[in-house]
């Protein structure tokens, strides 16, 4: 185990010495390689105090630098992570993967910022919402790339948007837009996928679903069921073939959607043709899921595919969606994608991008220990489960020299004069704002 997590440590080294390419000055390069190591480490909550403190720094100004003003290509660095991690778990049956997910934040003054529905609360909250992409095959799962979406609230307030970083020709953009946005980036850059799966946001929008079946590419996308389709002459809604129009029982399948904690996740499924596309050797229909609950739910899909794929093929592709939720959970629980303390468009699109990066890392490691199972414990040990995220970065912690950090007692003390400082400055600045609201509420009065 120990020479396998040395060569993990070689890889990291050049995995980052890619990522260094978009990064002109070597103490940058330094400081950008020195924060996903910090990434990956054990720190409580990955804000740039910490990181810092945890990589050994006196200040956390260094890493701050790194998400605003220093001169790095965050978009060359998001084109390297979309390239690696395709490279490292490209498979035939995969499936590029579409959601968002919401960062809660207080106050009103970070990028994007204002109550909004949040998927990850289940309710309205104040949040950030950002767009992601992932990819999703039998060997695994990772993010590919991310946009901030910005309501039109703020973009009708330019001085609040310049205030945030926003640029000035930035644009509103839908989720599914933002959805296009990426993947269009992502097949111009060579990734091929069979499927493209999501949720209804992005289902019930013609516009997502018309670009993909432009490029004639697959795809399996929930919908609410509001849309009408055409079968035949007849126009039917799908919620009433989700209701009223169901087919009998001898025509559902009882089938996977994929591996889940406890075991295949089982659904019945039925698959109903609407009229043909106009691409040659494509079909387009609808998917039916029903849990076998005693009061079994329906979810419907919206489908474009080869003629002739088997319904197991789309329940599996369906089944893909999920994978983005295990993303989500891996990258703010393990790598702190959702604990940045930056307000501005730039020191947001950073933080994440450089997540991405530790967690396309951890992605090539986990296929690496997969690619020498014949030799580990792994075949020695009939049914023991492949690395995770979390096991992956014990292991590189425990074993690994450049991820291993002590602090010596004097950076220690340092660190915490530091921390009171700030606080001391930070408590001042509030209670003067305080006291000026209070003479000006008595002046108004």
């Amino acid at each position: 185990m120990l020479k396998a997590v040395q060569g993990w440590e070689e890889a990291f080294d050049h995995w980052v010495h890619r990522i260094g390419l978009q990064v002109p000055r070597a103490d940058t390069r330094q400081r950008v390689t020195c924060y996903i190591q910090s990434l990956l480490g054990e720190v409580e909550r990955r804000n740039s105090w910490q990181l810092a403190e945890y990589a050994g720094h006196m200040t956390p100004y260094a890493f701050q630098h790194v998400l605003g003003r220093a001169n790095w290509d965050v978009e060359g660095v998001r084109d390297e992570v979309r390239t690696y991690v395709y490279d490292h778990l490209h498979a035939a049956d995969d499936a590029l993967v579409i959601d968002e997910t919401g960062f809660l934040k207080q106050g009103k003054h970070s990028a994007g910022v204002q109550r909004q529905y949040s998927g990850t609360a289940g309710r309205v909250e104040n949040c950030q919402i950002g767009v992601f992409l992932g990819y999703a095959s039998v060997h695994g799962q990772r993010l590919m790339d991310r946009e901030l979406y910005l309501p039109k609230e703020w973009l009708n307030d330019p001085e609040r948007c310049d205030r945030a970083g926003i640029p000035t020709e930035a644009v509103f953009q839908t989720k599914p837009q933002w959805a296009e946005v990426m993947l269009r980036r992502a097949f111009d850059h060579g990734i091929q996928a069979r499927w493209v799966v999501g949720d209804a946001v992005y289902g019930d929008n013609r516009g997502l679903r018309g670009f993909l079946e432009a490029r004639e590419q697959g795809y399996v996308l929930a919908v609410r069921g509001k849309e009408y389709v055409w079968r035949g002459v007849s126009q039917v809604a799908i919620r009433d073939l989700m209701t009223q129009h169901l087919p009998p029982p001898a025509q559902w399948q009882r089938l996977s959607a994929g591996e889940g904690s406890q075991g295949p996740r089982l659904y019945e499924w039925t698959y109903l043709s609407i009229n043909r596309p106009l691409q040659p050797g494509w079909e387009g229909g609808v998917l039916l899921r029903r849990s076998l609950d005693p009061s079994p739910q329906i979810t419907a899909y919206r489908v474009f595919a080869p003629v002739g794929t088997p319904v197991a093929a789309l329940a599996v592709a369906a089944g893909r969606r999920w994978t983005i939720e295990t993303c989500f959970r891996e990258t703010k629980d393990q790598l702190g994608l959702d604990e940045y303390e930056v307000r501005s468009w730039t020191g947001w699109y950073r933080h994440s991008t450089l997540v991405l990066a530790a967690q396309a890392f951890l992605a090539a490691i986990q296929m690496a220990s997969k690619k020498k199972a014949g030799t580990s414990a792994q075949s020695l040990i009939p049914g023991l489960i492949a690395l995770t995220v979390q096991e992956s970065r014990h292991l590189l912690l425990r074993l690994g020299q450049h991820f291993s950090r002590r602090l010596s007692p004097f950076q220690t003390a340092a660190w915490s004069c530091w921390r009171r400082l700030h606080q001391t400055q930070a408590q001042y600045y509030h209670r003067q704002r305080r006291a000026l609201k209070i003479v000006l509420a008595d002046l108004q009065l």
